[in-house]
């Protein structure tokens, strides 16, 4: 399947990536694979049902270094149970070790179409340590592939982490863009402070696509819209009271009404 994150059309669906979150393999062991299936397959339908377009699938497997064999296993076949489910549904992958090969890997077998990195440029001092960047990796092993469609997205000063170094975002956002990453990823503190970022990065004079990363609801999904040109969104997505049990993570009304919302712009 090959589809644009950055579809031109005027018509296109407004790109909303909804993040589906996976337990963290090593701490569910007890989880067999048809569960983590059914789960993901549940989540999958929720967001697809109400229209949002793109779905990141999210690994959560803490490690302090590259992927676990059985995370790449994992991910790689729920995401191609997702992809034969819903075809019409954009998928992305994001791994959370610090592992960019695993994640184009992941994307590569399972037919996901874009990858997020964390630290695509400079360095950054993580809860998990000191993390360097994966950009000469990244776009090797995409070439090794042969997987030039599959679109990288990069984060640019993330949020959680710490910059390594005194170079101000846009000019990392210029790094990025020559690095060859596809779009960019910017999230501030708020989302005030996430919009004077971005007119910061574009005053810079960066040209790649900018997605909102965290932050974004229903009542300000328009303005981030006009700000960039996407956005991912989950926790705002989710529904109230749930537990440790519980299959279904989000709420296919609260879905319904960002779509709208987005849509109307």
């Amino acid at each position: 399947m090959t589809l644009s994150l950055f579809d031109p059309r005027p018509d296109a669906a407004p790109l909303v990536i909804a993040a589906l979150h996976l337990p963290d393999f090593a701490r569910n062991r007890h989880r067999s694979a048809a569960w983590l299936e059914d789960y993901a397959l549940t989540n999958a339908r929720v967001f697809a049902e109400a229209g949002v377009p793109w779905v990141k699938v999210q690994d959560q497997t803490r490690t302090d270094g590259p992927a676990a064999a059985d995370t790449l296993t994992l991910m790689a076949a729920i995401t191609r149970v997702i992809r034969a489910e819903f075809p019409k549904l954009g998928l992305g992958i994001i791994i959370e070790a610090h592992d960019p090969r695993a994640a184009l890997s992941v994307a590569h077998a399972a037919g996901a179409d874009f990858v997020r990195l964390k630290v695509f440029v400079g360095g950054a001092m993580t809860a998990g340590g000191p993390r360097h960047a994966l950009a000469p990796q990244a776009v090797a092993h995409r070439a090794a592939l042969g997987r030039e469609d599959i679109a990288i997205l990069a984060d640019v000063h993330d949020r959680t982490a710490v910059p390594l170094s005194a170079e101000s975002q846009p000019f990392a956002a210029e790094w990025a863009a020559k690095s060859g990453a596809d779009g960019l990823v910017i999230t501030g503190s708020s989302f005030d402070d996430t919009l004077a970022r971005i007119a910061a990065v574009r005053a810079h004079g960066v040209k790649r696509p900018i997605l909102i990363g965290g932050g974004v609801t229903a009542a300000n999904v328009g303005q981030a819209l006009h700000a960039g040109q996407g956005v991912v969104v989950s926790t705002a997505l989710m529904r109230k009271g749930t537990g440790a049990n519980d299959l279904v993570l989000w709420d296919g009304d609260l879905c319904q009404r960002f779509m709208d919302a987005a849509r109307a712009g």
